[in-house]
């Protein structure tokens, strides 16, 4: 088993029917978590790998009626190097 996370970020706060049918997913053999970040309006996802690919999880949380405006990174890319002094 390969556990992955994988994090969208969301346009509007999802409805009541979007909230039920996103929670109807985790019957989906593979889906293992789905926790809400409201205050961010991101959704993280933790799904199996081995039986789920990245694919097919979005396309799992768009039926449900979520929104979603984009996948984020999970790790954050370095900030550029502070530039050099002039000497």
């Amino acid at each position: 088993m390969t556990q992955v996370e994988i994090l969208f970020r969301y346009t509007t706060q999802p409805t009541e029917a979007a909230v039920f049918a996103l929670a109807s997913t985790k019957d989906v053999y593979g889906i293992r978590r789905l926790s809400f970040d409201r205050a961010a309006h991101t959704l993280r996802v933790e799904y199996d790998a081995t039986r789920l690919n990245a694919a097919s999880v979005t396309q799992l949380v768009r039926q449900s009626g979520l929104e979603i405006a984009e996948q984020l990174p999970l790790i954050l890319p370095p900030p550029p190097p502070a530039p050099a002094p002039l000497a």
